[in-house]
């Protein structure tokens, strides 16, 4: 009698638990979008600027699903160029893609023609410019949110370069900054500016938000960025900074390691277990993380463990 009793109990708490949590999935939206932990399926290329080696090209491609298979749709809105994107587009087809310039204003981005013609996509890349000129006109448009489900559900490939490779991030560095002592700033994203290593000095804004628990800069050790991205590690200091050289980029994949392709370098900042000066005094840590990574290179940002060639 006590075994079926405990038979009893059991099926009627198998039962109960059921329903509470069928109960539950009913009152989730359906199409509710997965989080980067629950669902990164796609894999991002992104190059720091500079002439593009051929070996990046083709490496997007390939991402992309290769040759007589790769959808590739290049959007150049970050460039005032009336020919952006035409050069690259021409080096994808090359290589057996199908590829075109997709040169969206905010209206065109925010329709559902758009977003089925990114839906149908198996690879985005974002041209060189001012980041905040694309981001303009993609941010809150449902061409923005196809690309995030073609990247997270997709399983499709972003990526850019220069400007195309700022905008992966949040907080996303517009090339801007507020100078100390209210000096006129340099001109946008030269590489005589950011002079300094201080609070509230460098300006970010909302970018994709696709590289998760990082920072990302570009032209880094071209153009001396050092001070900027430093800036903004010990500020956010949950965050990595991923300072990538020109003509190198770093690959993110669905699952494992990122790794550093191309002719030069990815540095990585990392303050997460560092000491840093409290807020209201001058911005200073001890105890930073440094990583120079040249091609052939890996990091896993969680345990910020890396490998060298």
């Amino acid at each position: 009698m006590r075994i079926v009793n405990l038979r009893l109990a059991l099926v009627v708490a198998a039962a109960l638990s059921c329903a509470a949590g069928c109960a539950h999935a009913a009152a989730a939206p359906a199409s509710a979008p997965p989080t980067l932990a629950e669902a990164r399926r796609g894999s991002l290329l992104i190059v720091g600027g500079g002439p593009i080696p051929d070996a990046l090209i083709a490496r997007f491609v390939t991402l992309a699903g290769g040759r007589g298979h790769a959808r590739i749709l290049a959007l150049p809105m970050a460039s005032e160029d009336a020919d952006a994107g035409v050069e690259i587009v021409g080096d994808f087809q090359h290589l057996g893609a199908e590829a075109e310039r997709l040169v969206l204003t905010r209206a065109q981005a925010d329709t559902d023609e758009t977003a089925r013609k990114i839906a149908g996509a198996t690879g985005i890349w974002f041209g060189g410019g001012d980041q905040s000129r694309l981001m303009a006109v993609l941010m809150g448009t449902r061409a923005e949110a196809a690309l995030r489900e073609l990247y997270l559900r997709g399983g499709g490939v972003l990526g850019g370069t220069s400007a195309g490779a700022a905008v992966m991030s949040t907080p996303m560095i517009t090339g801007d900054e507020r100078r100390p002592g209210g000096d006129r700033p340099p001109p946008k994203d030269s590489s005589d500016a950011f002079m300094t290593i201080a609070r509230d000095d460098v300006i970010t804004a909302e970018g994709f938000d696709v590289v998760p628990g990082a920072i990302v800069d570009q032209h880094f050790v071209r153009r001396r960025r050092h001070n900027r991205l430093l800036s903004l590690i010990l500020e956010n200091p949950r965050l990595v900074g991923i300072g990538i050289d020109e003509s190198t980029a770093l690959e993110v994949p669905p699952e494992g390691p990122w790794r550093v392709l191309g002719a030069s370098v990815a540095v990585v900042y990392d303050a997460r277990a560092a000491k840093i000066t409290p807020p209201g005094t001058t911005l200073g840590a001890a105890d930073l993380k440094l990583s120079v990574l040249p091609a052939g290179s890996t990091y896993d940002v969680t345990s910020g463990f890396v490998t060298l060639p």
